[in-house]
């Protein structure tokens, strides 16, 4: 019988974890079944539950990597002492990269959420709220220190957002942009339209 392969960095969950959000990101959570994650990975379906408990728990688990991902980064940037669009540029930088990086796990986090059971989907959603809100403020201290604009700092995190979940598209669309590219523009494009001149 196959065994799950994992390195000296990851453990055979986090293997399985990762597989799952690739399955979880092409098939949808509900239609996803445990037989087909253990074909993809080489093993018994009986294999997976020595190291999860149940499909449900998998995807838990990628929800809240990623909220998580974003608050402890969240927070690094919060406590430096860096002008308010320095903050926000290496924020948008750091959503970038989980895209670019991570997208199967940040894809399943953005649509699969909804099939959280209580009491996960209420913290999950509450983690998120916090995040933006957080966000939210950063943007209001940069324009009360009149690094921004006079904008609305909720349609200003809004934009901010919904562009990088828009990498989205650049995935189906990769060998028409390279990723320093592609980087450049967005920041050009969302903190040009913040900087107050």
């Amino acid at each position: 019988m196959a065994r799950i392969v994992s390195s000296k960095n990851t453990t055979k969950k986090e293997v399985i974890i990762k597989k799952a959000a690739i399955l979880f990101r092409k098939k949808g959570f509900a239609a996803s079944s445990m037989r087909e994650l253990a074909e993809s990975i080489g093993v018994e379906a009986s294999s997976l539950y020595n190291h999860i408990g149940s499909k449900i728990e998998l995807l838990q688990s990628i929800c809240f990597k990623v909220a998580n991902d974003f608050t402890i980064h969240l927070n690094e940037i919060e406590n430096t002492t860096s002008p308010v669009v320095s903050k926000l540029e290496n924020i948008i930088r750091f959503h970038i990269n989980m895209m670019l990086n991570n997208y199967d796990e940040v894809f399943v986090a953005n649509h699969e959420w909804k099939q959280l059971e209580e009491p996960f989907l209420s913290n999950f959603l509450n983690q998120r709220k916090i995040y933006e809100s957080r966000l939210i403020e950063l943007v209001n201290q940069g324009i009360l220190k009149k690094e921004f604009k006079n904008i609305h700092p909720q349609v200003a995190v809004l934009t901010i957002l919904s562009a990088v979940r828009g990498l989205e598209f650049w995935h189906r669309h990769k060998k028409n942009v390279k990723i320093k590219e592609l980087e450049s523009n967005i920041l050009d494009h969302l903190l040009n339209g913040l900087i107050r001149k």
